[in-house]
């Protein structure tokens, strides 16, 4: 469909990447990755006619559409969210005038038997049926369909887009790319302003609706649940895989190790073929050989091994005070602006050393309910932060209030103390600020750079509280993994505001979800809570017609008055039998989908199986049945104890 040929950019003297070549097939889901400045974007740019390569042509034929979401975009404010949206079906709009003139003109005309007439009324009718296919009658609920399913509320609808923040206005963007469903959807970091809602509803779309997908993202979960291929940018090359990005990390580290010992072979070949040489340049008897050998070592092309990121955030946070054992207290908070409560009653202990998600759809209230723990909005209620406890704080905004015209040394120098500011260019090494890119001036960083540098900021000083609202936007995964080491392995109490589930697995113990003016506790990690909503929505739905189905806070639930009638106790053991053979039926296909596993895992352990390509799809595939299953169990076993509960 889109044929990408001898690619080739240069920015100065070094290429970016050069000789790329590739094939966009219809319904190709791309993962697109790379170290930070690899070429992504630049990547993404191109596929979207808006950069020019250096050398290369990208092909695809004249009605292909392409819709591209850049990180950043001058967004108009003259619209309502609606009228935006709208904005999308555009050819709609077109199309429906031409009917308008075509039907006015059949009412105006009275030569009823002319040839013209009737070639009216064919192309009228040819138009109107071309608008019906084309969704003309039911645009609206498809633009209510996506609007709702990014986080927008009906009432959100008729507002100005001008009221919204950037982050709601690049959703109004992404919904009226979804809409115009073009044939490649190029996206670059689409799930930096979703809540985690809003990213599953995204990820369902592109899997069921969209076309082909190419994708730039550093949320692991998001790609792998999206993604079928990978394409990694490295030394200026391109390596394709058909596979996750999961399955794509493990192929990469088998394939870098095939390259390192093919460069330690080579390079033993050449010290040995420089030692000849210099053995016997100056014998006359071995001229001959010696000028054989330095033809052979001209012609030798050189293996370069793939770089390999080692600048890695390697974060350990300083040794602070032991805080009291409750860091914070809410009692009765609540914040209102105006008429518009954003929550109430809201009643939390969080202990020492308890590291806690906050989680919801944005607007709800949690970066809210932090600018009260930090004092810095007035709230009603009573909030107690712990004795001795030391707060460091990583906001949204944290990048935006830098200095602009202090360099990235001369910022952190600036923040560090004592023995620290001895080792400011190793701290700025290690946050991949080494070399010469600690002299950039902070207004030409880009935003992920201006991330890693205000965390660095945070780090410098001792603290036993952390609260990061979403510290992951802009990192890199391989960064995003040091960093969330380094939170697991801190000894004090921790804050994560984040819509970023893989971030968030295996870190926090306790979520609390901010929805509808309350916040809700649930124990347990992200993965605990997000199956526990799959079922509590489910019991919404099948509680809808009861009047108790709008209460929003959970209360206990009083045990039940009257008795199951002997037709309701009779249906209930009907579909308690049921479950367990549900139950029972995932339980095998488990047990045979892990047979199957383990026996294709055995034949790629195989010298002949380590290179083949198919072992490792088929691996694959199988290990995605295995996850689709085990969630089915899943499901069917909790669904089975709220039965017999």
């Amino acid at each position: 469909m889109v044929s990408v040929d001898n690619l080739k950019v240069e920015f100065g003297v070094t290429p970016l990447f050069e000789d790329v070549s590739y094939v966009i097939n219809k319904r190709d889901r791309i993962a697109l990755v790379g170290k930070n400045g690899a070429g992504k974007s630049t990547m993404l740019k191109i596929l979207a006619g808006m950069q020019q390569p250096t050398s290369g042509v990208v092909a695809m034929p004249k009605e292909i559409t392409v819709g591209y979401l850049p990180q950043v975009m001058i967004l108009s404010d003259t619209r309502t969210v609606m009228e935006e949206a709208e904005m999308a079906f555009e050819h709609i709009f077109e199309m429906q005038e031409n009917l308008n003139r075509l039907n006015q003109e059949l009412a105006d005309r009275t030569d009823y038997e002319s040839e013209s007439y009737h070639e009216l009324i064919d192309r009228f009718t040819h138009e109107n049926e071309r608008f019906q296919m084309m969704g003309g009658m039911n645009y609206q609920a498809e633009i209510e369909r996506t609007l709702m399913g990014l986080g927008f509320s009906r009432a959100d609808f008729h507002r100005s887009t001008s009221e919204f923040s950037g982050g709601w206005r690049m959703r109004i963007e992404l919904a009226k790319l979804l809409l115009r469903r073009p044939d490649v959807l190029l996206l670059d970091e689409p799930t930096n302003h979703l809540d985690i809602e809003s990213i599953q509803w995204l990820e369902n779309f592109l899997k069921v609706n969209a076309g082909a997908v190419v994708l730039v993202s550093h949320d692991r979960a998001f790609i792998n649940n999206v993604t079928n291929r990978t394409i990694e940018i490295s030394c200026g090359r391109i390596y394709d895989y058909k596979v996750a990005y999961d399955e794509f990390v493990v192929l990469r580290k088998e394939r870098r190790e095939q390259q390192l010992r093919a460069y330690e072979n080579q390079q033993k070949q050449i010290q040995d073929t420089e030692d000849f040489i210099e053995r016997f340049r100056y014998k006359a008897t071995k001229a001959v050989q010696v000028q054989s050998r330095i033809k052979q070592l001209e012609k030798i092309e050189r293996i370069e091994v793939d770089e390999e990121d080692n600048a890695h955030l390697r974060l350990k946070f300083p040794p602070a005070m032991r805080s009291g054992d409750y860091p914070i207290i809410c009692e009765d908070v609540k914040k209102a602006y105006g008429a518009q409560t954003v929550f109430h009653d809201v009643n939390l202990t969080i202990k020492r050393g308890e590291k806690v998600a906050f989680v919801g759809k944005n607007g709800e209230g949690k970066s809210t309910l932090v600018k009260c723990i930090m004092d810095e909005i007035p709230f009603e209620g009573k909030l107690t932060v712990g004795h001795n406890v030391q707060i460091g704080y990583f906001a949204q905004n944290q990048a935006q209030l830098l200095d602009e015209n202090k360099t990235v040394f001369d910022t952190i120098d600036y923040v560090a103390k004592g023995d620290v500011r001895l080792k400011i260019r190793d701290i700025l090494g290690a946050f991949m600020f080494g070399g010469e890119a600690s002299d950039k001036k902070v207004k030409v960083l880009s935003g992920g750079e201006r991330s890693r540098l205000a965390m660095i900021k945070l780090l410098l000083e001792p603290v036993n509280f952390l609260i990061l609202d979403e510290p992951t936007n802009h990192l890199d995964m391989r960064s995003k993994d040091v960093l969330k080491d380094a939170i697991r392995d801190f000894d004090g109490t921790v804050i994560v505001v984040s819509h970023d589930r893989e971030f968030l697995d295996g870190l926090v113990t306790k979520v609390y979800e901010f929805g509808g003016g309350v916040v809700r506790e649930h124990i347990g990690g992200i993965y605990d809570f997000l199956q526990k909503k799959k079922i509590e929505n489910l019991n919404e739905l099948q509680l809808s017609t009861s009047p108790t189905a709008s209460i929003k806070k959970e209360e206990p639930v009083a045990v039940n008055e009257n008795k199951l009638s002997y037709e309701a106790q009779k249906e209930l053991n009907k579909k308690i039998k049921k479950l367990e053979k549900q139950v029972a039926d995932c339980e095998s296909r488990i047990e045979k989908i892990e047979a199957q596993i383990a026996e294709v895992e055995a034949q790629m352990a195989t010298p002949e199986g380590a290179s083949d390509m198919k072992l490792y799809e088929r691996h694959q595939q199988l290990k995605k049945e295995l996850d689709a299953v085990v969630e089915e169990w899943e499901m069917v076993s909790m669904e089975l104890e709220e039965a017999k509960a």
